[in-house]
């Protein structure tokens, strides 16, 4: 896996735009349609005493004010991204996303 700056690119080239938010600040003015992403989780494997392999995993959260954006269509197609639920808030429209990266 790569990171977290190469995942960044990714999702910007899915969105179409830089709307792609790591951990933004609550004050921070959002333009829509728009990713916003955490890092939630890191999943260890271990062996011989000692972790094997590490991998962050992110929750992604797609918004958007149309609710028959492509754009979940899009991220869903990553290779570990998981969709976990769909919510609206504030006339938004949010898919949330597990991937690990």
């Amino acid at each position: 896996m790569g990171t977290r700056r190469e995942l960044h690119e990714i999702l910007c080239g899915i969105l179409g735009s830089r709307n792609v938010y790591f951990q933004p600040p609550e004050s921070l003015k959002m333009h829509y349609p728009a990713i916003v992403y955490n890092r939630s989780n890191i999943a260890n494997r271990f062996a011989d005493n000692g972790v094997y392999s590490s991998l962050k995993q992110y929750e992604l959260t797609v918004i958007d004010t149309n609710p028959d954006s492509k754009i979940p269509d899009f991220v869903n197609l990553l290779p570990t991204a998981r969709f976990n639920r769909h919510y609206t808030s504030d006339n938004l429209n949010h898919d949330v996303f597990t991937i690990y990266y």
